[in-house]
């Protein structure tokens, strides 16, 4: 999908949202979020194509498998708690959305503890 067609999904889906929001509420919302999903997954396939020229410079560079992939959660992690979040935001719960928010930092802390471990034993090792 080009840009052409995401952002002219994106107006036909706002214009069709803001004249159900009038008459159904309710499946408004419905757009809103197939919309949202439709964008996110059409995006997916770049995302691929993006993941297999970082592995092939991860292998080139002769980088730890676990770093990086423990690198690709943590992308996968933003990109999924800023998408939830925004749907919340969208249908008015901002309280929702914060927590959606916190719980994505709290899971990229706790996946990147291996990251932490070998920077300390770095720092150990360089220190007198």
């Amino acid at each position: 999908m080009d840009i052409m067609q995401i952002v002219a999904l994106g107006i036909i889906s706002a214009i069709l949202i803001m004249v159900l929001k009038e008459y159904r509420p309710e499946l408004a919302m419905q757009v809103s979020i197939v919309a949202g999903l439709i964008l996110f997954l059409s995006m997916m396939g770049k995302f691929n194509q993006v993941l297999e020229v970082l592995k092939s410079y991860a292998a080139k560079a002769d980088v730890d498998i676990l770093y990086f992939a423990t690198i690709l959660k943590i992308i996968g992690i933003a990109y999924i708690t800023e998408f939830g979040a925004q749907v919340c935001r969208d249908s008015g719960e901002s309280s929702i959305a914060s927590k959606i928010e916190f719980a994505g930092k709290v899971l990229i802390m706790a996946i990147a503890v291996p990251i932490y471990a070998a920077l300390f034993d770095i720092i150990i090792k360089i220190m007198p």
